[in-house]
């Protein structure tokens, strides 16, 4: 039984004893032959019309999920704290569209041959029909894989950002702030990491040239053991450069957190889908996405 056949039950069993109390307490009011006109048939028209309307309420009406309280949010977010602000900003509001990663991972994986501007031309010659913040990750099919392989983590991740997303942030910074008190994240040739009021960016050396950070959570989360080498415990993945080509998909002014706000950056622009909305919000990209007409296609060759 699915949530809104539940709901259905819960509501049309009260309503069907309802019922046949009002016909007995109408029969002691009226003559046999009026309570006899009261047809089974007429009771069931009602139910039934009643059934259509609850089945068919729309998404938004469906239960908020049960928040996470701060050591879940801290286990949610383990694995992907430590990435560049701009990445882990794409990756948030992506989580949100969760159904959609699986067939962009298939994409992203088909087409790793691809880099930049041919990437960029690829993804409009498709005609990709996915969001934009999942067309922002197509050029990190490593980080779509990871998403695509464990979809009730992403599935969950996203539900967290659309109903407590400034509990996600806090809970990215308890983490940074843990990883860094032991000694692994620092400043290197790959990012800068800045400590400024409390919270900690992770920034990209270069703007346009991000790379993925691979790292075990049960590691740099904790404290080193005697011996251990710190310095090799955050590897980093190959250079991928993110051009102006990419700007309608969130990256033309650059994505981040306004920490202090708790507010995710895509564009420069806050980022406000939540749970209510989640069925018709749209970004105000600065250079917005347009999708094609059509259905998807197919427009060049594969590679393995």
């Amino acid at each position: 039984m699915n949530y809104a056949q539940a709901r259905l039950l819960r509501i049309l069993v009260p309503l069907q004893i309802g019922s046949n109390l009002l016909i007995k307490s109408s029969g002691e009011s009226t003559s046999r032959h009026a309570q006899q006109q009261r047809t089974p048939s007429a009771r069931m028209s009602f139910l039934l019309c009643l059934a259509l309307m609850l089945v068919c309420l729309p998404v938004n009406s469906l239960a908020q999920p049960a928040a996470l309280t701060p050591p879940q949010l801290d286990q949610l977010v383990a694995h992907i704290a430590l990435y560049p602000d701009p990445l882990l900003a794409q990756v948030l509001t992506a989580s949100t569209y969760w159904s959609e990663i699986p067939e962009a991972a298939a994409w992203a994986d088909a087409h790793s041959y691809l880099k930049g501007d041919a990437l960029a031309q690829a993804i409009q010659a498709d005609h990709l029909q996915w969001d934009p913040s999942i067309l922002a990750l197509l050029p990190f099919p490593s980080v779509l894989d990871m998403m695509a392989r464990d979809p009730a983590w992403t599935e969950q991740l996203g539900n967290a950002v659309l109903t407590q997303h400034p509990d996600v942030m806090d809970a990215v910074q308890r983490m940074r702030q843990r990883a860094r008190s032991y000694g692994y994240l620092t400043t290197n040739g790959y990012i800068n990491v800045i400590a400024n009021g409390g919270y900690i960016q992770i920034l990209p050396v270069n703007p346009d040239v991000l790379y993925v950070p691979y790292y075990d959570p049960l590691v740099v989360f904790a404290p080193p053991r005697p011996g251990f080498a710190i310095a090799g415990a955050i590897r980093f993945g190959p250079a991928i450069t993110i051009g102006a080509v990419f700007g309608g998909w969130g990256w033309w002014l650059g994505s981040g957190f306004g920490w202090p706000a708790h507010t995710i950056l895509i564009d420069r622009r806050p980022w406000g889908r939540v749970w209510v909305d989640r069925a018709e919000y749209i970004h105000p990209y600065v250079h917005p996405w347009v999708r094609p007409v059509g259905p998807r296609v197919e427009t060049h060759r594969l590679r393995r």
